[in-house]
């Protein structure tokens, strides 16, 4: 195999149903060959495939009707047949021609990048939301590509002879899949008008909420695990995670916080599921921080952040305040890791990058320390209190949601130094002895 590729092609098999294996192929793009093979054999894996070969082409230019070329088609054609594999996989998108080519000339179903990711997506969907914006997604990919499947799905012609009974078959799918997507909007406008309600009814009490990206196996289900409790799948498959989860957290300042964890991103994502997910990723567009979740010890971190960013870009979320979080760091050679926490650490005011290993815990309380800095809204002032003993309801409240920094008694009258969100003061401000100042830290 090769090291780069201009426009190459891998190819790899899978292992559906009948237990043999499968050919792909695979391009490679801003990635070596080494880390994009390594990165569909990931995506092999989590559709439940098996690798049994792997192939690269270069090329000056893809083949319009191929991709790959005529002799690697016939390479690969043989291959398939030595190793009685069912399906040919291409890391790259395939036109309506070039996939129709393709299965004309391998002994094999052929699929590209992105149906690949739309199968794992329905694998991984559990709610009825996830599952209606799988289906549409592949609905909308599937449409363009019904021309010139077989005879019985091609146009009426016009000579003598050629006319038929009336609709072609063709005619007929493209009608039935298009009411399908037509009602499948529907159903998603109606999740999303809900969401809508619930996120209004979340607003009426200020609680912010927090999001949690990254790429695709970057660790941000185990963080959400390790930051809430909450014990949702976490797996080192890819697109584990397709359903929102939000639960509440409490953060240093007493104030409380909803952590949402979304479905990963990954290079090429496929725009239909970026616009068919989007509304599972308006948790992303409304919250009110971004945790950008990297995977420290991966060699090709910065590549998959722009890629994370292209996303949040399609999402019109780049803007929002953002804290990197450094996740897997248990994962690095320990001169690295110290390395990297020393070089993060040269700056204690500058919270918006953190290092943690989500799977050992360490870090997690910086993390904490560094959202309830970013938080804006409902923000944490330091007052002086001054509560009679008998006001239990108001004694109560103080202390589940606000730091006491001292507590001096006065006869009947309990004197508090505290810090707490605005709001909680506000509803105590009949007990306030001095006005408050904001103890957020400075810039």
């Amino acid at each position: 195999m090769g090291t780069a590729a201009v426009a190459s092609a891998e190819v790899y098999l899978e292992t559906p149903e009948t237990g043999r294996p499968a050919v792909s192929a695979l391009r490679t793009v801003a990635l070596d060959a080494e880390e994009s093979l390594a990165e569909f054999r990931e995506l092999l894996v989590s559709a439940g495939g098996q690798v049994a070969a792997e192939l690269i082409q270069r090329r000056p230019r893809p083949d319009p009707a191929t991709l790959i070329g005529s002799g690697k088609v016939e390479e690969i054609s043989g291959i398939v047949a030595s190793t009685e594999a069912d399906l040919v996989l291409f890391d790259h998108d395939l036109s309506p021609t070039q996939l129709r080519n393709l299965e004309a000339a391998l002994p094999c179903r052929v699929l590209d990048r992105t149906q690949l990711i739309l199968d794992i997506f329905a694998r991984h969907a559990r709610t009825r939301e996830g599952q209606l914006q799988v289906e549409l997604a592949q609905l909308e990919y599937m449409l363009p590509r019904l021309t010139g499947r077989g005879k019985s799905m091609s146009q009426l012609g016009g000579g003598i002879g050629t006319r038929g009974p009336g609709e072609t078959q063709l005619e007929t799918d493209r009608r039935r899949i298009q009411r399908r997507i037509d009602q499948l909007k529907l159903d998603l406008e109606a999740v999303r008008r809900v969401r809508r309600q619930q996120r209004q009814r979340r607003e009426a009490v200020p609680v912010p909420t927090v999001a949690l990206v990254g790429y695709t196996n970057a660790g941000k289900s185990t963080l959400f695990n390790a930051v809430t409790g909450a014990g949702v799948l976490a797996s080192s498959r890819m697109f584990a995670t397709l359903d929102p989860k939000l639960r509440a957290v409490e953060l240093p300042s007493r104030r409380r916080v909803l952590l949402s964890d979304t479905v990963g991103f990954i290079r090429n994502l496929p725009h239909t599921l970026v616009t068919s997910f989007r509304a599972t990723l308006e948790e992303v567009a409304q919250a009110e921080v971004l945790l950008h979740v990297r995977d420290a010890a991966s060699g090709y971190g910065e590549e998959q952040k722009t890629q994370v960013e292209k996303v949040l870009g399609e999402l019109d979320s780049l803007a929002k305040p953002r804290i990197e979080v450094l996740n897997k760091i248990d994962l690095l050679p320990e001169a690295e890791r110290e390395a990297l926490i020393t070089r993060t650490h040269a700056s204690p005011k500058d919270k918006s990058t953190v290092v943690l290993s989500a799977r050992t815990g360490e870090g997690i309380a910086a993390l904490l320390e560094a959202i309830d800095a970013a938080l804006f809204s409902d923000p944490v002032l330091e007052a002086e209190l001054r509560v009679p003993q008998h006001e239990g309801a108001a004694l109560s409240a103080i202390e589940a949601g606000m730091v006491i920094h001292s507590r001096e008694y006065e006869g009947n009258l309990v004197r508090l130094a505290v810090s707490g969100p605005a709001s909680l003061l506000g509803r105590l401000r009949r007990f306030r002895a001095r006005e408050e100042k904001s103890s957020a830290p400075q810039a």
